[in-house]
């Protein structure tokens, strides 16, 4: 059976950010994610993990100012000093966390012309690689759908498996999100057995309102994780969806699963 992290930017939003980290633990959670830790310290984030015998599974480099609807800075040109510091920001929680990998938004393309922010995207991404390779840390990279996010430099598993492939970084990964994958392309489960070799961290939420991954979404996640199991992933599964209502009310799909139920109710 897969393991499952709750996503804390999205689950158990009926708490404040530091407490979610007790209610993930009540409710069954061995391990936890979120987009950002930057707006507490490295050592509230290690306390909050070890006051709750919790495992950090993921979270983002600095997006640049995400209020004003920055998504990344590591395809734009001529902020390659603003992301390097950005690296900068996050290996103290890194090394505070003790997280495996964490992700590298790409950033929206808006004026830029697709082979310059390439250049740039995979500059940054090597510049990553090594810095956070020092402190055995692993990057991700992962394509976002343009429903949700419009103008996401990356936007295909395939596109980023070829990056992967050309830049050959021994500790860059590919983060395999299902509901972002579901929307642009489907197949899941193919995809998943095409690009298993590269998958550092998998995601999953119902499609198409990125609920709960349960039957009311058109995936068959207890499918799915039979997959995973006989593929052999031992890494977290992020549950990064939004709560219909209440987040514990909604976990009925979870104890389907750890029940070895056949469906997700």
């Amino acid at each position: 059976m897969p393991k499952f992290a709750a996503n804390l930017s999205m689950m158990f939003n009926e708490h404040a950010f530091l407490e979610r980290f007790a209610a993930a633990r009540a409710a069954g959670f061995n391990a936890v994610e979120f987009l950002f830790p930057y707006a507490h310290s490295p050592a509230e984030i290690a306390a909050a993990l070890a006051d709750n015998g919790l495992t950090q599974a993921l979270f983002n480099l600095p997006p640049g100012d995400w209020e004003v609807g920055e998504r990344g800075l590591a395809c734009l040109p001529g902020r390659e000093a603003e992301f390097q510091a950005s690296v900068a920001q996050a290996i103290p929680y890194i090394e505070a966390s003790n997280v495996p990998h964490v992700h590298m938004m790409a950033g929206l393309l808006g004026q830029t012309e697709p082979a310059q922010a390439m250049a740039c995207y995979q500059t940054n991404l090597r510049y990553a690689a090594q810095r956070l390779g020092e402190i055995g840390c692993d990057v991700l990279i992962e394509p976002i759908n343009p429903r949700d996010m419009p103008g996401y430099f990356l936007a295909s598993t395939a596109a980023a498996a070829q990056i992967i492939e050309e830049l050959a970084l021994p500790n860059v990964r590919l983060q395999f999100d299902i509901y972002h994958h579901q929307i642009t392309r489907g197949d899941v489960i193919c995809a998943l057995e095409q690009y298993f070799d590269v998958i550092g961290h998998i995601q999953i939420a119902g499609v198409p309102q990125r609920h709960e991954p349960d039957a009311l979404n058109e995936l068959n996640y207890p499918a799915i994780c039979e997959k995973l199991d006989a593929l052999g992933y031992n890494g977290w599964v992020g549950c990064e969806y939004r709560p219909r209502a209440a987040t514990v009310a909604g976990l009925g799909w979870l104890q389907s699963i750890i029940s070895g139920g056949l469906s997700i109710d």
